[in-house]
Formats: C-alpha cells, sequence, structure tokens
C-alpha cells in the first residue's frame, strides 16, 4: 500500500502524487472501499481516484535515483524497435506505454526518433503517429526520472543527453 506523500506511476496518468488513502464521500461510492487519491504531477489541479485493491491499472512505485542512473547509463545498449508494418508498430507503441515501464519507453523514444532522423533525411514527413508516441513516451519516462533524481522535467532530456555524453568521452579516454 502507498502512503501520502508517495509518488507513483499510474497508467496512462504517468507519475502522480499520492495525497490521500481513505474512503470516498461521493455519492454511488462504497462506504468500506479505501481509494488512492491522485494528483497526476503534469495536470495542474488534476485529481484521480482509484481503489486501493484495484486489479486493472498499474499502479507502481516511481524508480529510484540509482535505478534512473543505471537506465539513464544502459541507453546506448538498448536496442529499438524495427517494425516495418505501420498498424503493428503502432500497436507496439501502445502495448509498451500500457506497461508503464521506462524501459519500454525508451525503445519507443530511441525508434521514433531514429525514424524521424531517417525520413527527414529521406525528404519525408515525419509520421504523425511517431511524433505522438514520441511525446507520449518522452513525456511518461522524463516525468518519472524529474521525480526520482530529484529535478524538473524539462532539465531531464538535456541531463540525459550529459550524462551520455560524458560517458561516451569517459570511455574513449579509458581506450
Amino acid at each position: 500500500m502507498f502512503h501520502v506523500g508517495e509518488f507513483v506511476v499510474y497508467g496512462s496518468q504517468g507519475v502522480c502524487k499520492v495525497t490521500d488513502v481513505g474512503c470516498l464521500n461521493l455519492p454511488g461510492a462504497p462506504d468500506d472501499r479505501l481509494y488512492y487519491t491522485l494528483e497526476p504531477c503534469h495536470i495542474l489541479g488534476g485529481k484521480v481516484f482509484t481503489p486501493v485493491d484495484n486489479q486493472k491499472a498499474i499502479i507502481r512505485p516511481v524508480i529510484s535515483k540509482d535505478e534512473a542512473i543505471a537506465l539513464i547509463d544502459d541507453m546506448t545498449d538498448i536496442e529499438t524497435l524495427w517494425v516495418p508494418d505501420e498498424r503493428k508498430r503502432e500497436s507496439y507503441y501502445k502495448d509498451a506505454l500500457r506497461k508503464c515501464d521506462c524501459l519500454e519507453l525508451v525503445k519507443i523514444i530511441k525508434t521514433t526518433y531514429l525514424r524521424k532522423q531517417s525520413r527527414v533525411a529521406a525528404g519525408k514527413k515525419v509520421t504523425t503517429g511517431d511524433e505522438k508516441y514520441l511525446h507520449l513516451a518522452e513525456s511518461n519516462l522524463y516525468g518519472e526520472l524529474a521525480v526520482a533524481l530529484d529535478m524538473e522535467q524539462e532539465q531531464v532530456k538535456q541531463f540525459i543527453i550529459d550524462r551520455i555524453k560524458d560517458t561516451q568521452e569517459a570511455d574513449a579516454e579509458i581506450s
């Protein structure tokens, strides 16, 4: 069970702060069922109510700082998804987002970024689907990393770029 003040990842809402745990004082809500009151970090003033025993939606703790750093350090080794069929790729993106798994989000980001680079180099437009899923994956991943690393979400992308660059330079010096 999560406690008031903790940050959790809750399904498609992304990172939320637990602001209350208790029965809901709403018409039609059962008096004997506990609910989390969650505030999504990316929606000012938003609230989500979900049963503590909810089995349908994923609710998990935010990764730790050490896990976040390890994920960033491993990003260059994480494989991309090369699914040539547009519908199958979109289906994979949707499934990956539903899992609320940071590794899957990195795969989406890397894949859509590389597809974007490739399409632009070929004089083609970036697909709406790729833009949509890149934005969703970045928002979810950077939101979670921001909480884990205790920084603003807007700083996360540059932090990742700088850390990967520094790691690659250090590896080059060792070689």
